[in-house]
């Protein structure tokens, strides 16, 4: 090529570069169980990737075959995702909490060749999706039941000598396709090149501040577009250190190990940070301290270190609105959380805010090479940009639908710029309603006002042609413990109405909300109503309590248990 490869920002060339320039500097840690770790040098992770792209090859990989990959975050996938590019194919990842049904899906819909099995909790419930005759590899930390079944990624990296050569993946080839969470039908298989993740993570950099000594906490989902540019093509393009989480129990020991400098979380994680300081300081104290010049400084410092967060120079929120109260309570500890927008269908990279306060409540101004409008008919959001998708894979009337005809690519999203070119989210093109009495309900900015209430996990703001909206909420784990007990749900029955006219009391007359009803069903992945990424699928909420609705506002109360 004429570009040298240190100078190349594209995936594979990146990997050479580390390998060859730093091949004994930690790339990985990756908890192993029982309090152990190992790490991965650049030598170790291009080494392993190499050899499993041979073997690969050897079991008739062809270039551009599909290869999947189904696990948690781990270093083994970060290498498959090598391998597969190193073989010449192009890489599916799956969420590692999909129903058995929509695995076989996107396993058949991609015709992939190979799967590799890691790291997952329900493989039980996924296994029979997988289609009879499908090649899997095991991780070394799939179940296992896998391990069992499947050939090792351990033997495989023994037995296999590496690629004889370097191969190298040009701007234009396939990179990967990966599925959408499928919040509005059948997940979609989103096509990205190479040269679209280069460009996005190029961009990127200009606003986040990673380097070679930065570190970051690969939690979220790698199937996750802004897990994989950031987290992924982040560590390519800068040769930081990522830390892996072990679970869910050894979060808080997970974030302390890596404390990151680079942070990124959806906001019901920022949320429950803040509860669980709340929990252990009453907010008016905490208020008191911080405005004590020297002692506000060591309470601020202790905070952000039992959070793991006190090495933290950029975080950041996206996914889903960040309340601007809870940016305002950061901000007040010292932490300036950014908040960032974009889409599968442009790797996530559309808007990003600064973290400054005049910025609250947007998702900031479009990266340099990105443009942003509104369609005036109604109201959507419309961008356009370098990375954006090439397309669906196997769907052309899809993705024709997903452009205008002058190639501005639909987001669904409703929103509005301000003086200041800062983007405002305002809701979902096709999630508006009309109450009986003709006026236009949006839910998005209600819903996050809700999810506020300590007890409440997740929630839906319905009620097309009610006198006024009502919300559905399901409670988390802790509080449906305490809603089991007479007294306990008395209590929070009473928090939960103080909490609905406190949310009343900031809407139009038209928007505010009946009644607050609790559902008894957990929302699922595998009950199909919220997809894999925690959002709600709300035409499924529909379906499923719609007939109950009139029963539930004629009851006359201001929450109900159902």
């Amino acid at each position: 090529m004429a570009t040298k490869v240190d100078d190349n920002p594209l995936a594979l060339q990146r990997l050479y570069y580390w390998a060859d320039t730093s091949p004994e500097r930690i790339a990985f840690t990756q908890p192993v169980g029982g309090g152990q770790l190992a790490t991965y040098t650049w030598r170790q992770v291009l080494d392993q990737a190499s050899r499993v792209a041979a073997w690969l090859r050897a079991q008739g990989v062809a270039p551009g075959d599909r290869v999947a990959i189904l696990s948690k975050n781990t270093a083994h996938w970060m290498m498959s995702d090598y391998a597969i590019w190193l073989a010449g194919a192009v890489s599916v990842p799956l969420y590692p909490t999909l129903a058995a049904g929509t695995v076989r899906q996107i396993l058949e819909h991609s015709g992939a060749k190979v799967l590799f099995v890691g790291k997952l909790d329900g493989w039980d419930h996924m296994k029979p999706g997988v289609p009879a005759g499908l090649a899997c590899v095991s991780h070394p930390l799939s179940p296992d039941d896998a391990k069992k079944s499947y050939p090792r990624w351990d033997d495989l990296v023994a037995k296999t000598a590496p690629l004889a050569a370097r191969p190298l993946r040009e701007a234009e080839d396939l990179s990967t396709i990966m599925y959408t969470s499928g919040t509005t039908g059948a997940p979609k298989g989103v096509m990205h090149t190479f040269g679209n993740f280069a460009l996005a993570v190029e961009q990127g950099l200009t606003r986040i501040p990673l380097n070679a000594e930065s570190r970051m906490l690969s939690y979220l989902p790698l199937s996750h577009v802004v897990e994989r540019a950031l987290v992924e093509h982040g560590q390519l393009a800068t040769g930081m250190h990522v830390f892996f989480a072990e679970s869910l129990e050894t979060f808080t020991q997970d974030l302390q190990r890596a404390r990151p400098t680079v942070f990124f979380s959806v906001p019901r994680l920022w949320v429950k940070f803040q509860q669980g300081v709340g929990a252990k300081m009453p907010p008016a104290k905490l208020d008191r301290l911080l405005k004590i010049p020297i002692l506000g400084g060591l309470v601020r410092k202790k905070i952000l270190g039992a959070l793991g967060l006190d090495k933290c120079v950029f975080a950041a929120g996206g996914a889903a609105p960040m309340p601007p109260e809870l940016l305002k309570w950061y901000a007040r500890l010292g932490l300036a959380v950014a908040e960032g927008y974009g889409m599968t269908e442009n790797i996530g990279a559309s808007h990003i805010t600064l973290g400054s306060a005049e910025d609250f409540g947007t998702v900031g101004r479009p990266y340099d090479t990105v443009q942003c409008r509104i369609d005036p008919a109604n109201g959507e959001i419309q961008v356009k940009g370098p990375w954006t998708m090439i397309g669906y894979y196997k769907e052309p009337e899809l993705t024709r639908q997903t452009f205008t005809d002058d190639g501005w690519l639909k987001t669904g999203d409703k929103g509005a710029i301000d003086a200041r070119g800062n983007l405002k989210i305002t809701g979902r093109v096709k999630d508006l309603f009309k109450t009986n009495k003709g006026k236009y309900v949006a839910p998005a900015p209600i819903e996050d006002r809700l999810v506020m209430h300590t007890a409440v996990e997740a929630c839906c703001v319905t009620g097309a042609n009610l006198g006024q909206p009502l919300a559905l909420v399901m409670l988390n784990a802790d509080a449906t413990k305490q809603a089991a007990d007479v007294a306990g749900r008395a209590e929070l029955e009473a928090s939960l109405a103080d909490h609905l006219r406190d949310v009343n009391a900031t809407l139009d007359p038209h928007e505010q909300l009946e009644c607050l009803v609790v559902t008894a069903e957990p929302w699922t992945v595998e009950n199909d109503l919220i997809t894999p990424t925690f959002k709600v699928k709300r035409n499924r909420i529909e379906d499923r309590f719609a007939a109950d609705y009139e029963r539930w506002v004629s009851a006359g109360k201001k929450v109900i248990w159902a």
